[in-house]
């Protein structure tokens, strides 16, 4: 059922020219006629996200793995994401790791997580939190670790101007947390930094 509250994408279009008149533009100008339409296009692709439930994607789930119970990481899972503060891009990688207590989960399935979560307004300490929530929810491994890399263009593109930055941030639970060997391993695993 739609919520009656919801702007409608031709209440977003207004929303658009509204701000080009403000930034100084006359959104009747043949460059810009379209781009209200756009805009509300671009945004509804940005933050689908909302419309997802990252734990549907845990719920299948298979056992018959031999007794496979090591480290299993998913590194280097591409996602552009935008700031709550100041709606600008937040692009980077996230690094997921997990011990499994009897099942897995398909490595596709990890992904989706972190695009779902991606895919709204955040601040990078809550999508770290919320992914590794989500995965020690829904499968009930023995240990979750989840380390997020990103370039935030709220601080490159205003601001400050501070280009070449990235901000990591980390989230273990269970034996990532209380396993210093555990720990080690998954960060040797995903090699975070420069030079890798």
């Amino acid at each position: 059922m739609a919520d009656p509250t919801r702007p409608t994408r031709e209440d977003a279009e207004s929303a658009v020219r509204t701000l080009l008149r403000w930034a100084g533009e006359d959104p009747a100008r043949e460059g810009l006629l379209d781009t209200p339409k756009r805009v509300a296009k671009a945004y509804q692709d940005w933050f689908s996200g909302y419309a997802l439930d990252p734990d549907d994607y845990l719920a299948r789930t298979f056992e018959e793995v031999c007794g496979y119970d090591e480290l299993i990481v998913l590194r280097d899972i591409e996602f552009e994401s935008h700031c709550e503060h100041h709606m600008a891009p937040i692009i980077g990688k996230a690094h997921v790791g997990y011990l499994p207590d009897g099942k897995v989960v398909g490595i596709s399935k990890l992904a989706r997580v972190v695009d779902a979560y991606s895919r709204r307004f955040q601040v990078q300490e809550k999508m770290t939190s919320q992914i590794a929530d989500c995965i020690q929810r829904v499968l009930q491994p023995r240990g979750v670790g989840v380390v997020i890399e990103g370039a935030h263009e709220c601080m490159t593109t205003r601001g400050v101007h501070k280009r070449g930055v990235s901000m990591i941030t980390s989230k273990m639970l269970g034996s990532f947390r209380e396993d210093a060997r555990t720990r080690a391993e998954f960060l040797q695993f995903i090699d975070v930094g420069p030079g890798r």
